[in-house]
Formats: structure tokens, C-alpha cells, sequence
């Protein structure tokens, strides 16, 4: 069959390469790439091979297809789980402080990794912080720095910065981080709860559960019943399991999250039991990671082993499908080697276990190829063997590689084979591992695959998933922010219709044709149920429901979930915040017309900085907060960029890099350090410093209104301006240095193009930056926040007043009454 449009430009946009124009072009890259791992002799030979794998149905991971052979410092691991403390500098129970974090996971990001954290450390808010005799905000808010981080660097290139933020069941702050995404907040994150076997039998008893946490509860909690057990862990309050689990199924039927991740199953079915401990999962939970792990995916399209499909003598060739996975295995275990890593650490823990994820694409298409319904047992009665087949053939060439590479560093021939998930091989492989060993920890995951089956796979269903519609509608983001509208049909409907059968009324396809929306919730999980003992690490699911379907019949599908064994469990059913990417339509798609673009001056990435001087301009920046006055100097430098807009050649002037000058760089600035490197990689990457600097300037911490600069009223009289963190005063006063330069105007937002090319022209006045700030009195801030926060110079002090919101430190009058 031809390939579809939307095929063909998912292919050029996102994975081929400078001249490379079709599928082969990729696959010969990739193939060369792996193959140099090989030694120099055998590199032609593993070369074939490779393509060979590539060409009967193995499609490596994104990351793999968009940058292997390319001589660039991005990585080809998908998604990774990094630690996160409870300090925000140095180092807490071994995890790296908050900004730390915050960095290394900008860095990851930067390089083209996903990210997953468990931010269970971070202490509860209001709870005792005893360095700087302040309340703690709490997880959620700092949930909020990584969001804005996130944003950054996910308008830093083509690729959506992924992230999945997780909370243990039994944190102080769980029913806050439950609400966190109810009017679409954290919108760089999924989020999942964490929870134990203890908690779900605790919700299945209706028993009452310990929220707990080793940092200390306020004064307030004490008061109410707060204690310290024993082991020192302080228990913040005592709640009926149920009353929570309650909050978590009405908000994920309502807006399609947490979603929820059994901790003590990871654990348990864990192959490395003995050697890590599970926290979090990488962005789409296809993967329980320890600190630093990575996931390096692929995954086989099953399609491609369904022989005289829609026929009587329909078959699946088992053989040339454990031929495939047993070179995809050795393929994906040459990535770790392949790759670069954007931390060390990560690099330590991948060679130490030597952790890969193979899985299969296309199982609901293939599945209406060979007659079969997904909701149906013979339907899953296949999915089941196949995943068999795949685990033993995955074991089995991973001892090959032992035997030739050695196993994984943390092989322990005893402990392994004692694990939940080893002692469910076959005896001969088990042998096999004894004798031999292992060469990857884990060896199976069945990941969403979602852009890599569109260009690669002709739309073969996504993952273990079935068809969401035999022909749909997809909205597409452009790089120019509007979108486009494709139909794109199911690899399997449009088979059908090729060999000559009506597909022109979908209510008279024949009863495989069945749509992830025409079947129940516990349908879905089912095909997870008889899937995952075969998996061992995890697969990604979200049990997708039409906007009508009962909460009666939903509610109580993540105890199901629990009690069918499962690691964890996403839904989806639109709503309001939510909307859908995939819109079914029986209208044709809108025709967009294209035009050459003029050059995107704000948008042009750039490698490196470039040769010679950059202008540049250092700002004094003061601020107040409860502890005193702070001074810290910011330097931003600038770039001349000239391109074609309009059949005109014009040359425009845009920041490059921010940075903080040597010399003041404190532990307590480490954060500063971080912004301020995340907003290089923006600028360099053609990202939107506007809407970066906005981000900054909405993020929250817990130390209580930061004084920073001057709002002038419109009787000419000035009061000082409040902001909620020393990031957002930090945001706020680059702001004004870029207003102050003319790339921004008044209100924050980008000068266009045109206009800046002007203002190049005509500038050769002297753009010294004043000290914005300094004409604001220095006293330290004389009171907490005693009320609602201004509209207008944003101080906790909006307060009732003879009748009438006032505030007390600007005089800003709201409504009366």
C-alpha cells in the first residue's frame, strides 16, 4: 500500500536526517550505528543484520531512530528516573537537593530524555523547617518549579519535555497532589500515586491508614494528634483508607489522572530485589526504574508476522518472530553502548545492570488480521503465547551475549533465579541463566508507540493497545503554533479495504473490528491481566472510556487492577480540561494551505556560542525577603541573527545566554545557577524567552512575599511590588532587563520580528541598565502574609477595610460590599 501523508511527514519531521527521504534511509543509519559497537570485524555482518531485523518488523525507540549514527551529543535512552531530596542544597539521605535535581533533570531533558521522579522526600507543607524557621511549602509546590522548568525546555526544540511526578499513598500531602491537575495544572506532568499492599488492604477493609513522614508536622498537626512513632517517622494523621482512595477514582474519572503505580508489586516481581528499590516510573509507566535508570526501548510490529491475514488459513509465524526479537535484544543491549549519557551517573547504573525493554507494537491491529476480537479469550489466548514466545526468546539471546560480553555487573546467579519473575521461566532456561548467566537485568517492556507506528509501522495500532478508530481525525501542533488536521486510518481497516472489501459503514465490518472505546474498562484491563506475568518490567496501558461511560462501572477498576495482579493503571475519558488529541470525524479533514516560510529568526537553534564577542548586559538585582536584603548580579548576552521575512534581508538582536557572574555563587544560589542555565538552553534552542521568563515569574515557595522593584499607579505615586519566590523576582527583573533592550515589551511579552529589525537599525544609543529596584525602601519585610494576595503589586495584604478589600501596602481598592 502507498503510505499515508501524515506517515510520510511524521518520518521526515521527527526521525529522518539531512538527505535521508524514506523508511530505509533511517533503517540503514541505524543499523551502521549499532553495528560499530561490534568488533571492527564483524561490523558488516551485525550491519545486515540489523537492517535485516529493522526490515521485518523491529522498530527501535524514538530516540534510537531520531539520533543513532548522527555524531550529536543527544541521547538515544527514551525516558529516565532521577532522585530528588528533601534539602534544596546538598544532599538529603543520599538524593541530590531539589535544585540539583532541577538540573540534572534540565540537562536529561535538554538531551532529549523523559524524566520520572518520586518526590515522596520532600516534607510536607507546613511542616517544621528548622534552618530558616519557616513552614515548608510542600511537594506540590515544588512540583510547580519543575513544571516551569519543563516548559523551558520543552520550547527548546521539537520534542515535548516528558515528565512523571509520583507521590507515595501515604504522604501528608497526598489529597493536595490527587487535586494538583483538576484545572489543568502541572500540565508538563503525568502524575501517579504510589501505594502499597498495605494501603490496599486497608481500602479493601475500610480501615483507617497512617499518613506519614520523617519531617517533623507543625504545632497546628501536633495539636490535632500528630505523633512520632518508634522508628522515629512522624505521623502526620490518621484517615479512613477509603474516604482517599474515593478522592482518587472520582479524580481520575473526572480528569483522567493519577493514574496509579503498586509499589510493593514492582518490588516484589522485581528481577533485581536484591539490589534496588523501585520509587517511580519513567513518564508513561512502562518502566519501574530505581535512582538513574534509563529505558532503552523497542518494539516489534506485529503485523508484519500475520500470514494470509482476513482469510481462512490465517497464521502467525512464530519463527520469524523469535528471529527478530533475538536480534532486536542484542541490537537494543548495543545502545547503552552506542549512546551518550547526559549524567554519569546514569551511565554507572545503566553498565552495572545493563537494563533493556523490549515489547511489540500493532497487537490490536494484528489481532482483527488473524479474525480475533481484543475483548475476546481467543484474543487474548494469542496476545498471551506471543508474549511467551518473546520473554523466552529475549532470556534466551541475552544468555547468547553472556556467554560472548559477559553477564551484567550485578548478576547474582543465587539471588536472580530466586526472584518472583526468574522462577517463572521455563526450567531450561533457568539452567541456561545458572550456567551462564545473564547479560541484561530486564529484558521486556511494552511501551506506547505512539509517532514510531505512524511513520514506521503504517498506523498499526499503538503498544499493546487496540485501534482508538478504523479512520480518525489527529490534530498536529506546527512549528508556527497552529495545528493541522489529518485523517489517518488503522493499518489493518486500510488492508482490508485493499484487498477490495467495503469499509464504507463501519457497522457492518465484520466483529473483530472492535475500538478501544467499543468495550468495557475491565475488558481492557483483562488483556493487561493475562500480558504482564510475562513482562518483566511493565507496559503501559490507559484504558480509554467514552465521556458517557458510568462511574458505577468505573469506579472500582483500580481495586481490579490490584487484585488481578497488575504494577499499574492509566485511564482516559475526555473531558473539558483534558479535550482529546484524536477526534473521530466522518467529515473529510481540512485542506491547510502552505507557503515557503520567511527564515524564523526567534526560533533559529544554534550548537554552540559563536566565535568572537557577544554584547552583553549585567544587571544588579536586589530584593527583600523576611531574612533581608539580597543583592546578586545577572549578566544576559545578545546574538545578531540575519535571515530572509517578507523578501527582505533584516537582522534582528536576541539574548543568547544568561548567566550569574563568578564570585557570589553560594550554595544557597544554587538555584539562581540552575535558571539561569535553563534559560541558555532556551535561548540557544529557539525557545520562547517570553513565555519561559512568564513561567519564572508564577512559581511559588514557601518563604513567604519577596520584595523586588516598583509598580507606578496611575495617580504617578509608586509602592513596591511583591512577588511569590525569589525565582519569580528573579523572573521579573530579566523581564525588565529585556524590556529595557527592546526584545520585550511592556507587558513581557515578544517584540515582534519586523519591529526588532527596526530597532537594529536605529540603535546606537547606549541601553545602560538602570538598578530597577533601588528606588524601593530596604527595610527587610516587617510582616507575614496576613492576606488574600493584591491583584496589582501581588503582596499578601489585600484585607477588609471599612467595608472594602484594600491593601495595606500599595492602596490598591477592590470590590466593596
Amino acid at each position: 500500500m502507498a503510505p499515508q501523508e501524515i506517515s510520510l511527514d511524521v518520518l521526515l519531521e521527527k526521525y529522518a536526517k539531512g538527505t535521508e527521504a524514506s523508511i530505509s534511509d533511517v533503517q540503514e543509519r541505524v543499523a551502521s550505528a549499532l553495528a560499530l559497537v561490534e568488533q571492527p570485524d564483524l561490523q558488516a555482518y551485525y550491519g545486515e543484520k540489523f537492517l535485516w531485523a529493522q526490515q521485518n518488523g523491529f522498530v527501535p525507540a524514538g530516540r534510537i531512530n531520531s539520533a543513532a549514527g548522527m555524531n550529536l551529543r543527544a541521547t538515544l535512552i527514551n525516558c529516565f528516573v532521577q532522585p530528588v531530596g528533601d534539602s534544596v542544597s546538598g544532599q538529603s539521605d543520599g538524593k541530590p537537593s531539589i535544585y540539583t535535581a532541577l538540573s540534572d533533570a534540565a540537562e536529561t531533558m535538554r538531551r532529549g530524555g523523559g524524566v520520572g521522579y518520586d518526590f515522596s522526600t520532600i516534607r510536607p507543607k507546613d511542616s517544621l523547617v528548622r534552618g530558616t524557621r519557616s513552614r515548608a511549602s510542600g511537594p506540590v509546590s515544588f512540583m510547580q518549579v519543575f513544571n516551569a522548568s519543563c516548559s523551558t525546555v520543552e520550547s527548546a526544540g521539537a520534542r515535548r519535555g516528558a515528565q512523571m511526578g509520583v507521590l507515595r499513598g501515604d504522604h501528608p500531602d497526598i489529597l493536595e497532589f490527587i487535586r494538583s491537575k483538576d484545572q489543568g495544572g502541572l500540565s508538563n506532568f503525568n502524575i501517579s500515586i504510589g501505594v502499597t499492599d498495605e494501603f490496599m488492604q486497608a481500602v479493601s477493609n475500610d480501615s483507617d491508614f497512617c499518613l506519614v513522614h520523617k519531617a517533623e508536622p507543625s504545632e497546628e498537626r501536633k495539636a490535632a494528634g500528630a505523633y512520632q512513632r518508634e522508628d522515629g517517622v512522624w505521623v502526620h494523621e490518621t484517615i479512613r483508607a477509603r474516604t482517599l482512595w474515593e478522592e482518587v477514582m472520582k479524580s481520575t474519572y473526572d480528569h483522567a489522572e493519577p493514574g496509579i503505580l503498586f509499589l510493593s508489586r514492582m518490588n516484589t516481581d522485581n528481577n533485581l530485589y536484591y539490589c534496588e528499590t523501585i520509587e517511580a516510573t519513567n513518564p508513561c509507566a512502562e518502566q519501574p526504574l530505581p535512582d538513574y535508570g534509563c529505558c532503552c526501548l523497542g518494539s516489534i510490529n506485529l503485523t508484519r508476522f500475520v500470514k494470509e491475514p482476513f482469510s481462512k488459513d490465517v497464521s502467525f509465524d512464530f519463527e520469524a518472530f523469535q528471529a527478530v526479537v533475538t536480534v532486536a535484544i542484542r541490537m537494543l543491549d548495543n545502545v547503552l553502548e552506542a549512546t551518550a549519557w547526559p549524567l554519569p551517573q546514569q551511565k554507572a547504573e545503566a553498565m552495572s545492570k545493563r537494563r533493556i525493554g523490549l515489547g511489540y507494537l500493532g497487537l490490536g491491529s494484528m489481532l482483527v488480521m488473524m479474525g480475533l476480537r481484543y475483548d475476546s479469550d481467543a484474543g487474548r489466548a494469542l496476545a498471551q503465547q506471543i508474549s511467551t514466545v518473546m520473554r523466552d526468546a529475549a532470556y534466551l539471546a541475552s544468555v547468547d551475549l553472556a556467554k560472548e560480553k559477559g553477564a551484567f555487573t550485578l548478576f547474582d546467579s543465587t539471588q536472580y533465579l530466586a526472584g518472583h519473575f526468574a522462577k517463572r521461566l521455563p526450567k531450561a532456561i533457568r539452567a541456561a541463566i545458572a550456567k551462564h548467566g545473564l547479560r541484561n537485568s530486564h529484558l521486556l517492556s511494552i511501551a506506547p508507540t505512539g509517532t514510531i507506528t505512524l511513520a514506521f509501522a503504517d498506523n498499526a495500532s499503538n503498544g499493546i493497545e487496540p485501534a482508538f478508530s478504523w479512520v480518525y481525525n489527529r490534530k498536529k501542533r506546527m512549528q508556527d503554533g497552529t495545528t493541522q488536521t489529518y485523517e489517518v486510518a488503522d493499518h489493518a481497516w486500510r488492508l482490508y479495504r485493499q484487498m477490495g472489501n467495503d469499509v464504507s459503514d463501519d457497522s457492518k465490518l465484520p466483529a473483530p473490528f472492535v475500538t478501544a472505546l467499543n468495550m468495557s474498562a475491565s475488558d481492557h484491563m483483562k488483556m493487561l491481566q493475562v500480558v504482564q506475568p510475562f513482562v518483566d518490567s511493565a507496559i503501559s496501558k490507559t484504558i480509554n472510556v467514552p465521556a458517557d461511560y458510568p462511574y458505577a462501572d468505573f469506579q472500582n477498576l483500580y481495586m481490579d487492577a490490584w487484585r488481578a495482579g497488575l504494577k499499574g493503571l492509566a485511564t482516559y475519558r475526555p473531558n473539558s480540561i483534558l479535550g482529546s488529541v484524536l477526534s473521530v470525524s466522518n467529515e473529510a479533514p481540512a485542506i491547510v494551505e502552505t507557503m515557503a516560510p520567511d527564515d524564523d529568526l526567534l526560533r533559529k537553534q544554534f550548537d554552540r556560542r559563536p566565535l568572537g564577542d557577544l554584547e552583553s548586559v549585567t544587571s544588579k538585582v536586589q530584593y527583600m525577603t523576611y531574612e533581608g536584603k539580597k543583592i546578586v548580579y545577572l549578566t544576559v548576552s545578545f546574538i545578531h541573527i540575519t535571515g530572509m521575512v517578507g523578501g527582505e534581508l533584516i537582522t534582528i538582536e536576541r539574548p543568547f545566554e544568561f548567566f550569574m557572574p563568578a564570585g557570589q555563587k553560594s550554595e544557597d544560589q544554587q538555584w539562581i545557577t540552575a535558571s539561569m542555565r535553563l534559560l541558555s538552553m532556551a535561548a540557544r534552542s529557539g525557545g520562547s524567552i517570553a513565555k519561559a521568563l512568564a513561567d519564572l515569574r508564577e512559581v511559588v515557595w514557601d518563604k513567604g512575599p519577596v520584595r523586588c522593584g516598583i509598580i507606578t499607579k496611575d495617580d504617578g505615586s509608586q509602592a513596591p511590588l511583591f512577588h511569590d519566590s525569589e525565582v519569580a523576582a528573579i523572573g521579573y527583573s530579566l523581564q525588565r532587563t529585556l524590556m529595557k533592550r527592546g526584545f520585550l515589551d511592556a507587558a513581557g511579552n515578544q517584540v515582534p520580528t519586523q519591529i526588532l529589525a527596526e530597532r537594529f537599525k536605529q540603535k546606537h544609543q547606549d541601553y545602560a541598565i538602570d538598578d530597577l529596584a533601588a528606588s524601593a525602601d530596604s527595610s527587610p519585610i516587617s510582616y507575614i502574609a496576613t492576606g488574600k494576595k493584591c491583584p496589582e503589586c501581588g503582596a499578601y495584604a489585600l484585607q477588609k477595610v471599612d467595608g472594602c478589600s484594600r491593601c495595606v501596602s500599595c492602596g490598591y481598592v477592590g470590590a466593596c460590599g
